[in-house]
Parts: C-alpha cells; structure tokens; sequence
C-alpha cells in the first residue's frame, strides 16, 4: 500500500515536470507560424524563445526561500495557477509584444517547478527509491515535450499562419491536473519537521514508509536538524567551506546539462530538421516528433537504472555517447552538400542518438543531483541555485544559438532555406562536442554517487569534509 501511496505522490508532482516540458518545446512547433504571422526574423524568435527562459531565472531567483518559509506543496499549487494563466494567455496574445510577456509570465511557473517538484519528491521518497520516483520529472518533462510536438502536430496548418495559437492553449489541462491533484497532496514530511510539525511529518512517514520505518527515518531527520540548529538559512550558509562541493556540484551539473546544446535541438528542431533539407514545417515537425519519443523512451530507461546502475556509470556513458554524436554530426553537416539524401537521414539518426544518450544521462542526473546534496536547512535555497543556473546557462545557449552557427560556419558550406544564409550547423555541433569532453573530466572528480544513500547521510559526508567521487 504505502508503495503505491508514494507512487501516486510522485507521479501527481511531477506534472510539473510535464508542464516544464510542455511549455518549453511548444515553442518548438509554434515558430515557424508566429515568426510568418508576425514577420519577425531570427533575432525576434530567439528573443520570444529566450523571454520564457527570462521568466525561468525570475522563478528559480525569488522561489527558494519562499519555498523553505510556505513550504514545498504551496509553492507548486502557486506554479500551477501561473501555469494555468499563462497558456491563456499566450494562445491569445494579440501582438508579439504580449506574447513575449506572456511567455516571460510563464517562464516564473517553470523556473518555479524545476526545482520545487524534484526537490518535494526527493523529501518524501524512500532512500531506495528517490533515484527513481525523483527522475520521474525528468520523465514527465520528456513526455510534456513529446505532448507539445504532437499538440504542435495536430494544429500546424501551413494555410493558416495563426494556428499557433491553439497549441499554446493546450497547455491548460495538464495545469490543472496538478493544480486539482496537489491539492490533496501531503506536505514534505522533512520540511513538516523542519518547521517543528513532528506529529505531522511523522504521519506523512508512516504513509510513505510504514510504521517501522518511520521511527528511524524520523530520528534520523530530527538528529540532523539538531546539528543544524546553529546553522542559519540564508544564502551565506551556501558559501561556508563545507557545502563548497555541493555548490560547485549544484551549478557545474547544470552548466554541462545545458552547454551540451540540448535545448537547441528541443526548442528549434524543426528548423534544425528544416537546414538538414526535411520540406515544409509540418515535415519538419513529424521529424521533431520522433526526437520527443526517444528523448521519453531513453528517460524511460534511464528511470529503470538509476538506483541500480548508480549515478556515475549512467553520467559517464551518456557523456561520452554525447561527444562521440556531436562530433559526427559536425562532419555530417560539414559534407553537407556531397552527401546530399543521405545527409538528411544521417544527421536526424545522429540528432536521435545524441538525445538518446543525453536522456539517459545528464538530463536526469541534474534533477535528480540538485536535489539531493544539499543541507536540510538550505535544501529549497540550494535546489533554487541550481535551477536559477539551469535557466541562465540554458538562456544564454538559446540566445546564442544562431550567432554560434553563424560565427562558425565556414565560408563555402553555408545552408541557404527561401534565400536566406543560415550558416552551417557543424561548428555550432563541435563547440558543443568540446563541452562534452569537459563534463567527462568534471565529472570523475564531482559527480557523487548518491544511490541508497540518505539525504542525512550526504548531509554527514559533506560535514566530515568527503570528496564527491568518493561518496558511496
């Protein structure tokens, strides 16, 4: 019984996950529409693109301490009324000017939910199973994403420029699933007692654990609260030396999850299918489909081995299949012009490896990570600093995106799409490859493996002044 109770918790939570993947590769599909239904150029996309992403760090900024001081159920209810808003209101938005403040708007539920919805099932999951129940949104945000290029399927019309519209309003029933569905959620029993509501948080972890359970995971939460207690809150507390590591972890993890180019092939894949010589934005959009289905179907497997093959072999694997996709795709598209047919099916297998590696690896692993190496006491404020670097890394690689291309392109292979020089997408590919190759060697020395081991115990470990590649 208590198995299927924390499963249900996990899986209502993380329609915030579904949410972030929903409203973040919408995009995706809509751009081909609104740039023609507005006549906005590359520039004014990558600006509507990156005022979401805006509304991220606004999100992931403000959010911590609020979510340490309300608590972690209030904060996610509050996304989804954002959430709920901002989809209205971005379908409807009568100018580009309304749409890059409605997107900006909802840009703060996603900054939000991306750190309080893994941080919420990370507090109330067993030890044995917080690597998967937590990956759970990283899962739902592939599926969301795989939602939204279908939703963009259903609606593309190339004969009606504002049918985009539609696609941002679907956005609403998954937001009120988890606005209808938290609500009757319980609150984090670690945060209950945190905030001196032992009874409370005691009875979320009978629910979730069992009775037996319960009185250990209890002394052992309350244990390391009282050697927290001269410990202050703030962000001063990030910066003492014995959380250095969790806050180089928390930001560094984020930084190669975000400059490996993900979000590139998420948010302007139909584009990047568009320069590979796919006709038409709906083509364009099918081939975009099939990126959502393997970026959910490797999450999938990803979930499946976290808690058995650990944190550090899934990191290392999809880190190196990273590399090795991105370089080829860089060659793919430097012989762009000799290979012709070819090229086109080489460059969308490549792009489906490169996601398929990255799903089952550095994806994940960020979430999940960030949510579990830091403190009690500053837990929502860390988990917010590691989102807040998500959201600034991932924006400037999305505002960057095309200039990257255009800076790298090498003269004599630039891509030309009705008469415009795109540039070439092969430097844009190796720089990204670069920053794989870094995160293999950051990795060996930061990554921890967290598998079976309690929040407290990582607490302890950081205390005693343990090195992250020797965590076990």
């Amino acid at each position: 019984m208590k198995n299927t109770i924390i499963y249900v918790i996990a899986v209502i939570a993380a329609t915030g996950g579904l949410l972030f993947g929903f409203d973040t590769g919408v995009i995706s599909g809509a751009i081909p529409f609104f740039q023609k239904d507005f006549g906005l150029d590359n520039s004014m996309v990558e600006l509507v693109t990156s005022a979401g992403l805006v509304g991220a760090i606004l999100g992931a900024l403000f959010c911590g301490k609020i979510t340490d001081i309300l608590g972690r159920k209030v904060v996610i209810l509050a996304s989804a009324v954002i959430f709920t808003i901002g989809a209205l209101w971005s379908g409807f938005a009568p100018s580009i000017e309304q749409l890059i403040i409605a997107r900006l708007f909802l840009g703060i539920a996603i900054g939000v939910s991306s750190f309080a919805v893994p941080l919420y099932i990370a507090e109330i999951s067993p030890a044995n199973k917080r690597g998967s129940l937590v990956s759970m949104f990283q899962l739902m945000i592939t599926i969301g994403v795989l939602a939204s290029y279908l939703s963009d399927l259903m609606f593309a019309d190339e004969g009606d420029m504002s049918c985009w519209r539609p696609m941002f309003y679907i956005g609403v029933v998954p937001a009120l699933i988890l606005l209808i569905g938290m609500a009757f959620m319980p609150e984090s029993p670690r945060w209950l007692i945190s905030r001196g509501r032992d009874e409370e948080g005691k009875s979320v972890l009978a629910r979730i654990e069992g009775n037996e359970a319960m009185e250990d995971s209890y002394k052992t939460i309350k244990n390391e609260l009282i050697k927290s207690e001269k410990d202050k809150s703030g962000i001063k507390e990030l910066m003492k030396p014995w959380l250095r590591n969790a806050v180089i972890i928390g930001v560094g993890i984020m930084f190669f999850q975000q400059f490996v180019g993900i979000n590139t092939v998420i948010y302007y894949s139909p584009k990047i299918f568009l320069m590979a010589g796919f006709d038409g934005a709906v083509s364009a959009i099918w081939a975009a489909v099939g990126v959502g289905v393997v970026n959910l179907l490797f999450t999938i497997v990803s979930v499946y081995f976290v808690d058995r093959l650990g944190r550090r072999k899934l990191y290392f694997t999809g880190l190196t299949g990273i590399f090795v996709s991105l370089l080829l795709l860089g060659i793919c598209f430097t012989h762009f012009s000799y290979l012709g047919e070819m090229g086109k099916w080489l460059s969308i297998i490549l792009v489906f490896v490169y996601v398929a590696f990255y799903a089952i690896s550095i994806g994940p692993l960020g979430w999940l990570i960030i949510s579990e190496v830091f403190p009690q006491k500053v837990r929502g404020l860390g988990s917010s600093l590691g989102s807040l670097s998500v959201w600034v890394f991932n924006t400037v690689v999305t505002f960057t995106f095309f200039k990257i291309v255009k800076a790298f392109t090498v003269e004599g292979t630039e891509i030309y799409l009705d008469g415009e020089n795109l540039g070439n997408l092969a430097g844009a590919f190796w720089f990204y490859a670069i920053v794989a190759l870094a995160a293999i060697i950051w990795g060996y020395f930061y990554v921890p493996e967290t598998k079976g081991v309690t929040l407290e115990k990582i607490e302890e470990y950081w205390r005693k002044g343990g090195k992250p590649r020797h965590l076990r």
